[in-house]
């Protein structure tokens, strides 16, 4: 199957692309916060076998793509640089699955520009009158209690652990080698100071709120269904925020907002039949 990585400049720094299949209706693919590309190992092959040419893009500071001090990492500056990098990749139109805070960056990218983001994915998307979200939270309360600094001995791993292995059903989902591979861009003496910058840029401005809720597009809107009263507030709340969207409601057992890890192949067919 065709695939290759990309370096692909958007001003303020590279972001990081991984391209697979080709020729076919392009679907980008944004992850959440403390994630990258990886989070869709099993997803992005299986959409290229489909027909669909599948673009997965490492946010900024995220992944393999760069983290400069001097830039904005807030979900609205993060839009804008997927914005130029699908320019710079010559896709006019696109739909876009964006999980947790990457569906956020989705909303925010269709009210950049709606005629290049008509359909849009949301995979388990934080309250945006709740953030940074309850797990973000946890993560700078550990922070503080810790007095963790860039040159804590353990790094980020205290901090990207414990909410890692809170976004899966199962804690055999997070086993100790997946929790490495989602920590590699963190290792280092400034990696936990860089995981703490990214959690307190998860903000929207009031102007962003209102831009979100001006998005009309077709809106696959995935929530697990496990919380009973709370998924039909989550879901009501949605259908609020989303005013002049299509809302397309998905209620699954799937816990946890790493759902492309733990049930990648509801994923994969809940896509495919949105898609078509």
């Amino acid at each position: 199957m065709y695939s290759e990585h990309l370096r692909v400049p958007v001003g303020a720094g590279s972001l990081h692309v991984e391209r697979v299949g080709r020729a076919g209706p392009p679907v980008v693919l944004l992850h959440g916060f403390g994630t990258c590309t990886f989070l869709w190992r099993a997803v992005a092959p299986r959409l290229a076998e489909a027909g669909y040419t599948v673009i997965a893009v490492d946010l900024m500071g995220h992944g393999e793509s760069d983290r400069p001090a001097d830039v904005s990492y807030e979900l609205g500056a993060q839009a804008q640089y997927v914005e130029q990098a699908l320019t710079a990749l010559r896709l006019p139109e696109a739909a876009v699955v964006g999980q947790d805070i990457g569906g956020l960056v989705a909303l925010l990218l269709a009210a950049q520009r709606p005629a290049r983001t008509r359909k849009i994915a949301l995979l388990e998307p934080p309250d945006p009158d709740d953030l940074p979200g309850p797990g973000i939270r946890v993560l700078q309360r550990t922070s503080v209690r810790s007095a963790l600094a860039a040159n804590t001995l353990f790094g980020a791993r205290p901090l990207l652990e414990p909410l890692l292995r809170r976004e899966v059903s199962q804690p055999a989902r997070m086993p100790d080698r997946l929790i490495a591979r989602y920590l590699a861009p963190f290792v280092g003496n400034d990696g936990a100071a860089q995981l703490l910058q990214l959690a307190s840029a998860v903000a929207l401005s009031d102007e962003e709120r209102q831009r979100i809720g001006d998005v009309a597009a077709d809106v696959l809107l995935w929530v697990g269904a496990e919380r009973g009263d709370e998924t039909v507030a989550r879901l009501r709340g949605w259908r609020v925020a989303l005013p002049n969207a299509t809302v397309r409601p998905l209620t699954v057992q799937a816990r946890g907002s790493l759902v492309a890890e733990v049930a990648p192949l509801a994923v994969i067919s809940a896509l495919q039949a949105w898609l078509a």
